[in-house]
């Protein structure tokens, strides 16, 4: 059963995980810093974070919105669903964030932005036309949730550290197969060493930094699911309608690798249906949809 505990529980994993990021990124600096005795290294990484975190602070949800192709509605244009999401922020006690539509017939549904007050709520055509009422509601209900537990901050911050973990890592490894050496011949055996950690570290680092961000989705999806059910009272209408879209097979055209952790279910229609192995599921960006039913199903609301 899912309960409040449980709800905790991936609150705290995930932002272990976030830290996780920072670690990482300030460990690769360190050596790559003290194999060339160059501590502008672990400076320039530093700050390249951080410059690249307040630029998806503030600007994430536009350029999450613009690569998506998705047209921004008011009540006018589509009052069933500005009046589903209205009430459902009624009720959770969340500012109506704005609403977003992507023309495609897949069903799938995301969240985006940086606090409740700047939030975007995304759906396409697909949903509106496939899901009853209570079934958008459920959809509805998990994305606010994904706002009001502020997991559109976490998933922004996460994938800019996963970009810049990415980034310096090939950085660093060009910098030292094309010229790359310590500055002077001080410790030849310890910068050797350090040399040898440094490159690992470059080819591993991209790897876990990916793995981060896919357990941190995952973890979110768990939690938004459990939020939402709650928010509705009516666990079910989730459940139904993840079951529409999965079996739905149709990807997602404006999805891409780089988003699509942020939709409700998969948009690239990649992995994620029922039970998968433990290995398996460390690539998958969302737990797997029988999984997430059960846990839906087995809730006593």
């Amino acid at each position: 059963m899912l309960t409040y505990d449980l709800i905790n529980k991936n609150k705290r994993e995930s932002w272990i995980l976030i830290f996780s990021f920072l670690v990482v990124i300030s460990l690769l600096g360190f050596v790559f810093a003290q194999a060339y005795n160059a501590p502008e290294i672990l400076y320039f990484a530093v700050g390249f974070s951080i410059f690249s975190s307040l630029i998806s602070y503030y600007f994430s949800d536009s350029i999450t919105l613009a690569l998506s192709r998705a047209q921004e509605v008011d009540r006018g244009a589509n009052p069933q669903l500005y009046n589903i999401v209205e009430n459902l922020c009624i009720a959770a006690g969340l500012p109506t964030p704005k609403i977003y539509i992507i023309d495609d017939t897949a069903p799938n549904a995301f969240a985006t932005g940086r606090d409740p007050q700047h939030a975007v709520v995304c759906v396409t055509t697909g949903i509106l036309q496939k899901l009853e009422k209570t079934e958008l509601e459920g959809v509805i209900s998990h994305e606010l949730s994904h706002i009001g537990n502020y997991d559109i901050r976490v998933m922004t911050l996460v994938v800019v550290l996963v970009g810049t973990v990415t980034l310096l890592a090939d950085w660093m490894l060009r910098a030292s197969f094309f010229g790359g050496r310590r500055k002077n011949s001080e410790g030849g055996q310890l910068a050797a060493i350090l040399a040898i950690v440094g490159l690992i570290l470059a080819i591993l680092s991209p790897i876990i930094a990916t793995l981060i961000k896919l357990a941190v989705s995952r973890q979110r999806e768990y939690l938004a699911d459990a939020s939402g059910a709650l928010l509705t009272r009516y666990p079910e209408g989730l459940a139904r309608a993840l079951e529409k879209i999965d079996k739905d097979q149709e990807p997602l055209e404006a999805a891409n690798k780089a988003t699509a952790h942020l939709y409700i279910v998969n948009p690239l229609k990649e992995g994620g249906h029922g039970s998968v192995g433990w290995f398996a599921g460390l690539f998958n960006t969302h737990p797997p949809i029988a999984d997430r039913i059960k846990k839906l199903r087995g809730m006593n609301l």
